[in-house]
């Protein structure tokens, strides 16, 4: 069994066209379980055709959330999937871009560990700090891309950083639904550990939260130094014994809202995000930089 992804070339303008051929490449130019295999691609007339792994698990976070019970264990094993996963993209110069929830799938509905990453639209095959496309999910997006300057596979981590919260807590670290007032938080950095939810969280996993979200990039961690961190490495049936139930009843409803969302069709266009990402750098860090090339986000 396969997906295949069809692709009218009619309908595709010339930078789609270039983002449809540089998926292509970067699918192609990875190897690992937990990527999104691409197996074949067709070109006809009209229609591209892209023929995948059949995923048919569901997302990552609605899984969880079904869980009965909700282990550090769980969360510590998935976040190690991830990171591995994206060192792969990032030994091979590919910068995902576009990590979220709704890009974490499953291949099946009674496996758990058979995690990919996917949507490959937005990667870009990359070497340093040398991309400037402004893209990515609002939530997710890391500090870098808000400040309208180049950059590199670090913002990757950033956004696992958000994910790894997530997965601990059942929020993200920097949430509001007025998006200049977003950017403003993820601009500043601060996020917390405060309530009653972290309380159950380890203190090595919150470090290496800590690790991930930090804003300078040459100090964030990068995949490597995620994967030798004592959280990684820590013996599993200790983090077995520590219940993230809390986080279940959080993330239930993290969910809820984000499908909502999904379901009126929040979706906001390109240049209002480039607008936004303009005027919060010229306010926060007094530049006049025009944003360019910004692609439409969640």
């Amino acid at each position: 069994m396969y997906a295949v992804k069809i692709c009218n070339k009619k309908q595709l303008s010339t930078a789609e066209k270039e983002a449809l051929d540089d998926e292509i490449s970067v699918l192609q130019s990875l190897n690992h379980a937990h990527i999104l295999r691409l197996f074949y691609t067709y070109h006809e007339k009209n229609y591209i055709y892209l023929v995948t792994e059949l995923i048919a698990g569901g997302e990552l976070f609605e899984r969880v959330v079904k869980k009965g019970n909700y282990t550090e264990k769980a969360a510590r094993d998935t976040c190690k999937i991830l990171f591995e996963a994206i060192g792969h993209c990032h030994d091979n110069n590919v910068v995902h871009r576009d990590l979220k929830p709704e890009n974490l799938l499953l291949m099946s509905l009674d496996n758990d560990s058979e995690l990919k990453i996917a949507d490959f639209g937005f990667a870009k095959l990359a070497d340093g700090d040398s991309l400037t496309t402004r893209c990515g999910t609002p939530g997710y997006i890391a500090p870098d891309i808000v400040r309208c300057r180049s950059y590199g596979s670090k913002v990757d981590m950033w956004s696992l950083g958000c994910i790894t919260y997530g997965l601990l807590c059942g929020y993200l670290p920097f949430h509001h639904d007025d998006l200049k007032t977003l950017f403003k938080m993820i601009l500043s950095g601060k996020y917390s550990f405060d309530d009653d939810i972290w309380a159950q969280v380890s203190d090595d996993a919150k470090d290496l939260v800590s690790n991930l979200l930090v804003l300078d990039p040459s100090k964030r961690f990068s995949a490597k130094d995620a994967l030798n961190h004592r959280w990684l490495l820590e013996d599993g049936d200790k983090l077995k014994g520590r219940s993230l139930d809390k986080t279940l009843k959080k993330l239930a409803q993290f969910n809820a809202k984000r499908k909502f969302r999904a379901a009126v069709g929040a979706v906001m266009t390109a240049d209002r995000l480039s607008q936004l990402i303009k005027t919060e750098s010229n306010v926060s860090l007094g530049t006049t930089r025009s944003v360019d090339n910004v692609k439409k986000v969640e």
